[in-house]
């Protein structure tokens, strides 16, 4: 055979080292035929062209058989490597397309942590266990500001609660609130055993959140005498240890 150098790869050379692979492998042309779907005068001239394009006598055939010569041998051992080197690399590929990298920014209202059932725990748990090279990153805010940045893209998602829709922004409940009337141990209500009227709640000063609520929250207020008011619940918690005012919990 005429001495070749191989500059370059081709897909057909690819190809045929694969058909001289699967030749190898049946130990006959007449044995690869089934498996590539191609007639025996096929198969010999694809190996005839390998062996043209390598420079090199890959294998004896004829009425002795089918046997590789030494530089067969070798060529054999090349392609298993290369052909698998192959095969790695589109599972490679294939994996970065379902395996999740970047960051998950999420916007969570205060208050959420003691909630009986931690859906968001438990996602955040499930997701770093399946993606690893996810960096979470939580931001505590109002509902206004959440929304805000979901609707431009610095944030992914966020938890608030159902006060009134945005267009552009899809919902999906998440928990159902209960909301109660508190008072501090040094509020006169606190040791009162008799059962409130509604007109009775307007006696006493209440404080009403300074932040989104739905309507039927909103209805709840009006029955108060409302004279101070906080940003969050944390601030209602504060002035519930004073003992002129009252406020509403979730």
């Amino acid at each position: 055979m005429k001495i070749k150098n191989l500059n370059q790869i081709t897909d057909f050379d690819i190809k045929l080292l694969r058909i001289f692979k699967t030749v190898c492998e049946c130990g006959s042309f007449t044995s690869a035929e089934s498996v590539l779907g191609i007639s025996r005068s096929a198969i010999s001239l694809h190996m005839s062209d390998l062996e043209n394009r390598l420079g090199l006598r890959l294998c004896q055939r004829g009425r002795a058989g089918f046997s590789l010569t030494d530089e067969g041998k070798e060529i054999l051992n090349y392609s298993e490597t290369l052909i698998a080197s192959i095969e790695e690399f589109k599972l490679k590929v294939n994996q970065i397309h379902k395996k999740l990298k970047g960051e998950f920014n999420i916007g969570i209202i205060n208050n959420l942590i003691n909630l009986p059932k931690p859906y968001i725990t438990n996602t955040l748990e499930q997701l770093t266990s399946e993606s690893p090279d996810v960096q979470i990153n939580i931001s505590m805010s109002t509902l206004a500001d959440i929304e805000c940045k979901v609707m431009d893209g610095r944030l992914h998602v966020g938890a608030v609660p159902m006060v009134t829709p945005l267009s552009g922004l899809d919902y999906l409940n998440l928990y159902e609130e209960s909301s109660y009337l508190y008072c501090g141990d040094r509020h006169p209500l606190f040791s009162s055993t008799e059962r409130l009227k509604e007109q009775d709640l307007s006696q006493w000063n209440a404080v009403m959140p300074n932040y989104s609520i739905n309507s039927q929250a909103l209805q709840l207020y009006q029955l108060l005498h409302c004279s101070a008011t906080a940003s969050d619940r944390e601030g209602i918690a504060f002035f519930n240890f004073n003992r002129k005012f009252y406020g509403i919990f979730t």
